[in-house]
């Protein structure tokens, strides 16, 4: 079989399962990676300048929940382990698979632009062009910071740094000893919070929230939370499981505005939920002060919704991250306000050999979602797997933005979002339908090989600036 060559863009936990399902089939494939190592934003102090994660950092989902199916994490490992482990345990997945020597490591991808025939020019940090039949973007989705939009008026003189800058008490910016306002309800500035409103490390500690949130913790009951809804049928509608989680929160955990924080606007289940064992003690010990949104940066003071006014010597904006593809021209690909229309949050109608892995925001962990697309593309590359009609892909997507506007409160963060469940199962829905097309169609490639043929020198036809665009 003349397979076609793939390009990976990345290899973080979603890459390195991509890359995997292309050797298992015979793929042929190299896989760019920015950092020396694999493991993306799980690798502590990456040298790749965009990842980052604070060193207190532990899973929030199940570690069972988490692992590739392929390859189940250690047994001795805890529930909910941090960073360390997991970094430990995608090396050895590496290993394990001989991956390692396929990964081109600290050298990034700098460009990617599509020829008239379709094919993928690739221009690495290091080294010359190169040109793919096939592109799998899997860069991630949380290095490109998001910050208040509008920006909150009047200037603050103290220090300001986002979450993903923040690695410890000291680092970048020293806590110690100082007030400092948190503003956010995800799980970093749950995380943030909790850890500089330990004794000794922080003054003063204050949650600022635009909105309420409900905040989990990650046991209940004394058993692991996401182990208990795990055992929900997905076909159980979701007004059910909606109730039977409001009413297990309520009585198990509490109101919120119990503890301080605002009530929420929605109902249980219309926004992502924030995992925490310790804040709201924290909050009840009164180590952490709730506040509302910020209304007005004062020079060292810093002014909330509710008329009062603080005095603060660190901002920690936890507002989340932007939707980047650095490679691609930005009219010919983007995400304008995390917004991108994809079919399974994978295939861009239009182009039948574009991918995207691991752009999702689950209720759960995105490991296995991404080794089920690893393996939905291998398959679709080898003949075994038929997309539909650029129509119905479309009709999908539109039936998909629906559902999930009817659902989630309108959001910049749930424009990528999927119930890990009821997705799993989907794609494999589709992946069977899938098949069947395929095989009416006689297990036919869907793309010939033809990159292998085009010399670094190729005088092949670039697209205009205007076919770009068009493309789109």
């Amino acid at each position: 079989m003349n397979l076609p060559k793939v390009c990976v863009i990345g290899a973080g936990s979603s890459g390195i399962t991509v890359i995997k399902s292309l050797k298992e089939k015979g793929i042929p494939f190299d896989c760019y990676e920015k950092g020396s190592d694999v493991g993306g934003n799980w690798r502590y102090k990456n040298d790749n300048g965009l990842s980052n994660i604070y060193k207190s950092l532990h899973i929030n989902t199940h570690r069972d929940r988490m692992e590739f199916r392929d390859f189940p994490m250690p047994p001795t490992y805890p529930d909910y382990p941090n960073h360390e482990p997991i970094q430990k345990y995608f090396l050895s997945y590496v290993d394990h698979f001989e991956l390692r020597k396929h990964i081109q490591f600290k050298n990034g991808v700098k460009h990617v632009e599509r020829t008239l025939d379709g094919i993928w020019k690739v221009t690495p940090e290091k080294g010359p062009s190169k040109y793919y039949d096939v592109l799998v973007v899997a860069n991630g989705h949380h290095w490109s910071e998001r910050w208040p939009e509008p920006a909150f008026p009047g200037k603050f003189q103290g220090q300001v740094i986002h979450s993903h800058s923040y690695v410890d008490p000291k680092t970048p910016v020293n806590c110690e000893g100082k007030n400092v306002v948190i503003l956010g309800m995800g799980n970093s500035a749950m995380d943030i919070s909790v850890e500089l409103s330990r004794p000794g490390v922080s003054k003063k500690v204050f949650l600022s929230s635009r909105r309420g949130a409900y905040v989990i913790p990650n046991y209940l009951f004394g058993k692991p939370l996401d182990k208990l809804t795990e055992k929900i049928p997905t076909w159980v509608p979701f007004f059910i499981q909606q109730t039977l989680a409001h009413l297990l929160i309520r009585y198990g955990v509490g109101k919120m505005e119990d503890f301080g924080l605002p009530k929420p606007d929605h109902k249980f289940g219309s926004a992502h939920p924030t995992i925490s064992q310790d804040l709201l003690v924290r909050l009840g010990r009164g180590d952490i002060t709730p506040k509302p949104v910020i209304t007005e940066l004062k020079g060292k003071k810093i002014a909330f919704a509710d008329g009062t006014e603080e005095d603060a010597d660190v901002l920690i904006y936890c507002t989340g991250y932007n939707i980047k593809f650095p490679f691609f021209d930005e009219d010919f690909i983007g995400a304008p306000n995390n917004y991108i229309p994809l079919y399974y949050r994978m295939f861009k109608p239009g182009f039948n050999n574009l991918m995207f892995v691991g752009l999702m925001q689950p209720l759960g962990a995105i490991m296995p979602l991404a080794e089920r697309q690893g393996k939905w593309i291998a398959n679709y590359l080898t003949g075994n797997y038929q997309i539909p009609t650029e129509k119905e892909m479309l009709d999908w997507i539109q039936r998909d933005e629906a559902k999930m506007k009817k659902r989630y409160v309108s959001s910049t963060r749930h424009t990528i979002q999927v119930d890990f469940d009821i997705f799993m199962d989907e794609m494999k829905k589709e992946m069977d339908a899938g098949k069947k097309r395929a095989e009416k169609l006689g297990n036919q490639l869907p793309i010939q090989a033809k990159a292998e043929s085009l010399s670094l020198v190729s005088n092949a036809k670039e697209v205009s600036p205007k076919k770009k665009l068009a493309r789109v």
